[in-house]
This record gives structure tokens, sequence and C-alpha cells, in this order.
């Protein structure tokens, strides 16, 4: 789990130090921006709704506490739900640049010699989406696991966290899966063998996403960090 956790945070640092990557972010990074107040606002919006469904009314002291902690998951789970948005569509429209960030840093690492995408913008923002559609499947599946525990936040605040983190690791490692032209059988069998390190990898993604401007990073460092690992192009082989 550690691995993950310090693969991402050294995604973020290459995308500083390293000028041909950094060129890459910021010709993204105006699009997201975009797309991140969108996100936010959002999942405010889905706070208003949990607030009027969850919190208990009373005036006694303790009902005040519980309205505070009740607050408090609903909260969490308005955020998860708009950075798992943000990076489902995120991820898509920025595809082609994504593309160009993997090939950069394969070569600045050496693990991998294989050319960049040559589809057009349309193609390649519809082929991320269309990787998509399986994870999301997954999701919503958790989804209504956790609607049927509405009435129990905790227990549904941690199934959609769970959930969460497994759909971001789906999403994160498409650029990457996608240039090595895994299928879907091919990502959930990476997600299955490396299931510590990606929960590290997508938990700390999870928590960065909740950070103003470190949210913004995390997309093309989850790039950075996934293309730079030996193991990926070694293990395409064996796929």
């Amino acid at each position: 789990m550690i691995k993950g956790v310090f693969s991402l945070l050294a995604g973020i640092r290459l995308l500083f130090v390293e000028p041909d990557l950094r060129s890459v972010l910021w010709r993204m990074l105006a699009l997201l921006i975009a797309l991140m107040v969108a996100a936010t606002m959002a999942a405010f919006q889905g706070l208003d709704y949990l607030a009027t469904i969850w919190l208990p009314q009373g005036d006694a002291w303790y009902w005040q506490l519980l309205s505070a902690v009740v607050w408090v998951l609903a909260l969490l789970l308005s955020l998860v739900t708009g950075a798992l948005a943000y990076v489902a569509l995120g991820s898509a429209v920025v595809a082609p640049w994504l593309d160009t960030l993997a090939v950069r840093t394969e070569r600045l690492h050496g693990v991998g010699e294989s050319a960049a995408n040559s589809d057009s913008w349309m193609m390649q923002v519809t082929a991320s989406l269309a990787n998509s559609i399986r994870p999301l499947g997954g999701l919503l599946a958790w989804g209504a696991v956790a609607l049927l525990f509405i009435w129990l936040p905790p227990l549904a605040t941690a199934i959609w966290t769970y959930a969460g983190i497994r759909f971001l690791g789906y999403e994160l490692m498409d650029t990457t899966a996608s240039r090595q032209a895994w299928a879907f059988h091919r990502r959930k069998q990476e997600l299955n063998e490396q299931r510590w390190f990606y929960i590290g990898f997508a938990g700390v993604a999870m928590l960065l996403l909740m950070v103003p401007v470190l949210n913004l990073l995390v997309i093309p460092a989850a790039v950075v960090a996934l293309s730079s690992r030996p193991y990926t192009a070694d293990q395409a082989l064996k796929g």
C-alpha cells in the first residue's frame, strides 16, 4: 500500500522537475480547472440534498452532536462523488494530452517504445469514456448497496468510499492501460494482482482530490507515476 502512496507522490514531483512533462501540464490546466469548479458545485448541491434527509432534528446536546457527525459524513460522501465525476470526465477530455504525457514519461524512464496515439482528439476522448463504462457499472452496483444502508450514514459512506477508490484505480490506469492495449479483463486482473498498491495509489489520490490546487494534479500525476513503472511494460507481455 505504501508503494502506491509514494508512487503517486513521485508522479507529482516529476511533473514539476521535468520540463517536458511540466509543459504538457500547463496545456491541460485550464480545462481541468473548469471541470473541477463544475464538480465542486455539483458536490455541494449533493451535500444540501443529503443534509435534508440525514440530519436529525432536536435541540438537545446529543442531537446537536449527532447532527455535526452526520453533516461531516454527508460532506465526505458528496466530495467523494464529485471527485469521481471529475476524474472520469477529466481523464476523458484531456486524454490526448495524457497520452503525450505518458509517451514523454516512458522515454524519460526507458520503459516503453510505443508511439503516441495518432487517433483524433474526439476518438481518444470517446475511447476513454468507453473504457469507463464497465468500471462505472461496478461503481453503480456498489452504490446500490450503499443505498440499502442510506439510513446508516457511517456504513453508507464507508461502502461508497471503498467503491470510489476501486473505481479510481480503473480511471487512473486508463492511459497507460490503453497504451498497452489492455482490455477490461486485463485491467481487472492488474487491479486484483496489485490490490494493495492500487488501494494506496487510489486512496491517496482520493485524499488529494479533496485538497484545492493539489486536486488538479492528480490525473496527470497518476499517468506519470504509472507510465514510469517498469513492470507496466513487462506485464503487458504476459497479459
